[in-house]
């Protein structure tokens, strides 16, 4: 028995080198997925004191159009956002989501300083795809300071 063990000695350490190719590998996934991660389009929404979202329809994932200071339009569905886009694309995106599913809601966001002719647009948007209902996204009001 003496014999087996004579040419290798155990070794005692631990080789990190793979460890470290591993790390690597997650560092430049992470820092190509996180900034795919916080696609949005800014929107200065207008203040309105309404209630919130059920819960069932935030887990629905509604789609959302929205529609920036500039008239651009975005579309976001399941979570991606696409645009600016064309209406007709965004018409067609829509159309098909809600063929999908009919009772998914939708809801819109627009920019506090947009042209009522433009959302106006927009919703006629959403109504020639076929959405039948479709909420307002905005911000909760103000708190008025004490004292004043």
């Amino acid at each position: 028995m003496a014999q087996l063990h004579r040419g290798r000695r155990l070794m005692g350490e631990i080789n990190v080198v793979p460890y470290i190719d591993v790390m690597l590998v997650l560092l430049i996934i992470f820092m190509i997925t996180a900034p795919l991660l916080n696609q949005g389009v800014k929107v200065d929404l207008p203040r309105a004191s309404a209630k919130t979202l059920p819960a069932d329809m935030q887990q629905n994932k509604p789609i959302v159009l929205s529609l920036d200071a500039q008239g651009d339009l975005y579309l976001s569905v399941n979570g991606r956002t696409v645009g600016p886009a064309a209406p007709a694309a965004i018409r067609s995106r829509v159309a098909a989501a809600l063929a999908a599913n009919p009772d998914r809601p939708v809801l819109f966001k627009a920019d506090a300083a947009t042209a009522y002719g433009v959302v106006m647009k927009a919703m006629v948007l959403l109504q020639s795809a076929g959405a039948r209902k479709v909420g307002f996204i905005t911000l909760p009001p103000a708190e008025r300071r004490r004292g004043t």
